[in-house]
């Protein structure tokens, strides 16, 4: 793969296991502090559905052959500077980092139509600016009801927009309509991002 990655090095992210909303954050942080004219084709891409259950595959904490995990939800990072070139960098895989959006895509969520409906993935995509200003979080759903983390959070402080309200629910949500970006299925997600080389050489011709 011979790009210019925004981030050389996965060593040189930062990373909290089980944090993988705040992960991302991180990394459009970093984008807008190392390559600010780069930050508008960067985006937050939260999975999740109605029930927060998902499957993802190639997963560092998946099980079996296939490294397929069931999460109430995951987020990525997701560079697309030009067509047929969107870049997806997520922590949490064990495909290269940064993976080719079409082979992300194929391999972490196959397809729908083998899949119940309630196993279904939908998508928030938030321009990285965006969600540099409106994410704010607390890191309450990490916590047990007697206070204990049920994984040890970052060693920053948390994550608050300057109205300091905690607002992940609003981002996990899968409703049109409400919250940050835009929600697509899994099928509008490919159709907004993938543009195969045929494609791209029609259009250029």
């Amino acid at each position: 793969m011979t790009t210019d990655f925004l981030f050389p090095k996965i060593a040189d992210c930062s990373y909290v296991s089980c944090y993988c909303e705040e992960n991302v954050w991180k990394l459009c942080e970093q984008v807008k502090r190392t390559r600010p004219e780069e930050l508008g084709t960067c985006y937050a891409v939260f999975v999740s559905n109605e029930g927060r259950t998902v499957p993802l595959w190639r997963q560092k904490a998946g099980r079996g052959d296939d490294q397929v995990v069931i999460w109430d939800y995951h987020v990525f990072f997701m560079h697309n500077p030009s067509p047929n070139r969107c870049l997806v960098f997520d922590l949490d895989t064990t495909l290269p980092f940064p993976t080719y959006f079409h082979k992300y895509v194929t391999e972490t969520f196959r397809s729908d139509l083998a899949l119940r409906p309630e196993h279904h993935r939908f998508f928030r995509v938030i321009p990285a600016d965006t969600y540099l200003i409106e994410f704010s979080s607390d890191r309450r759903h990490m916590r047990r009801p007697d206070g204990s983390w049920i994984k040890p959070p970052p060693s920053y402080p948390p994550i608050l927009s300057n109205t300091n309200m905690h607002c992940l629910g609003d981002f996990i949500c899968m409703s049109a309509g409400k919250g940050p970006g835009a929600v697509y299925s899994l099928s509008e997600f490919v159709h907004n991002f993938y543009k195969s080389p045929n494609m791209v050489a029609q259009h250029n011709k």
